[in-house]
């Protein structure tokens, strides 16, 4: 048996009126998400534990079935796995967003989307001025870069907040406090000064979810199963990389909506052939939801659904392949309106052979028609391994 995991990043979401109470799951058009919750297992999924925050870091360990609670130390040192950055046990792993601050707000968290050639030029020039033995800057994705700070100066207690989680709010009381926040404000500060000359959209850096690296078993050795990751962020790529799996990088993946859809759901039917099971993660809609987009999330959702579902499950069709099964999910929600993630459950489906409906009449991938699944699954990290054991 094989397994595919798709996760749409923060599809979930709450009715709004412009979409005259529909969510944009309800709104979207997607047959073959449809098709899946139709004449598959539905059912309701809680992947932030209570008491942690709803990032996507906490909520995707869960979904590869590691408890957050047990194994989370912060999304800096995933990200720095993903580029191949020791983190040494004196130092502090921080992520590193470049964004737009004008007139004290945070106007955006991704710098306008910078481009990847722009941003790695801006943040090696940042190394070079404000680089030292005990501080170094580390190029990623996009407006996703690392910060690497010895923990003689900055720890990993230093309270931070995600950028995108104070989309259009002042900015002061969101700043770094605690043990080291003083370095990190001194960073923030002249790197304002610094990109105020250059001509880009970035006006700072904001440093967020410093750690030191997690010590989390093999999932080879704690599921018996080799796997596979293919996402477009740092993030799922130091997550994979930290649990010894393959990490799958497809050309054109952005993270954003002009990803490469198709490529993603090419490759990880490629992946199969090596591998028992292949998570394929997709960020647009979260980018969406944190932009308060709705048309960007729909269009996000649908081209999820159309040319990832789709290929895989035309692809099964033609091979007539009956030994996959799929698990389709998002992390956690981004609604549009709260423009930032949430801890409710998410819906999810599992589709593949020895698994039938419900005989709910479930008519679709979205949260009203998975309501009336009675199926709850309270602690996220079990998912998985009811998924690969077949209890569900």
């Amino acid at each position: 048996m094989k397994y595919l995991v798709l996760i749409g990043d923060g599809m979930s979401d709450h009715p709004l009126k412009e979409l005259k109470g529909k969510t944009p799951l309800e709104a979207a058009k997607t047959p073959n998400l449809d098709f899946l919750a139709q004449n598959g297992l539905c059912g309701w999924v809680s992947n932030v534990p209570k008491g942690m925050e709803p990032a996507s870091d906490v909520a995707n360990m869960s979904i590869f079935g590691y408890d957050p609670k047990k194994y989370y130390t912060g999304r800096g040192p995933l990200e720095a796995a993903s580029l191949g950055v020791r983190i040494a046990r004196d130092e502090v792993a921080f992520r590193c967003n470049l964004v737009t601050v004008r007139d004290r707000k945070m106007k955006d968290f991704t710098a306008g989307h910078i481009s990847t050639a722009e941003g790695t030029k801006i943040i090696r020039a940042l190394d070079r001025k404000l680089g030292c033995r005990e501080i170094k800057f580390y190029p990623g994705l996009s407006y996703r870069h690392l910060l690497v700070i010895k923990t003689t100066l900055a720890c990993a207690a230093v309270k931070t907040t995600p950028p995108h989680d104070i989309t259009n709010k002042r900015i002061e009381p969101y700043l770094p406090q605690g043990k080291g926040a003083e370095v990190l404000l001194q960073l923030m500060n002249e790197s304002e000064v610094i990109l105020h000359d250059l001509p880009t959209k970035a006006t700072m850096i904001w440093p967020w979810s410093p750690g030191q690296t997690p010590k989390m078993p093999p999932f080879r050795k704690r599921y018996g199963k080799k796997g596979a990751i293919i996402t477009a962020v740092h993030l799922l790529k130091g997550l994979g990389k930290v649990l010894g799996m393959e990490v799958i990088n497809v050309p054109g993946a952005t993270g954003y909506l002009d990803t490469n859809y198709q490529g993603k759901a090419g490759y990880a039917l490629k992946a199969l052939r090596r591998n028992d099971i292949v998570f394929v993660h997709v960020e647009a809609p979260d980018e969406a939801g944190h932009e308060g987009n709705i048309r960007h999330k729909i269009r996000a959702i649908e081209d999820f659904d159309r040319l990832v579902v789709g290929t895989i499950l035309k692809a099964s069709r033609i091979t007539g392949s009956p030994d996959v099964r799929i698990l389709v999910l998002p992390d956690h929600p981004t609604p549009i309106k709260a423009m930032t993630h949430t801890a409710e459950a998410v819906p999810f489906a599992i589709y593949g052979e020895g698994i039938g409906g419900q005989g709910i009449g479930v008519r679709g991938f979205n949260e009203k028609e998975i309501r009336k699944s009675k199926l709850k699954i309270q602690k996220g990290d079990i998912l998985l391994g009811k998924f690969l054991g077949g209890e569900l």
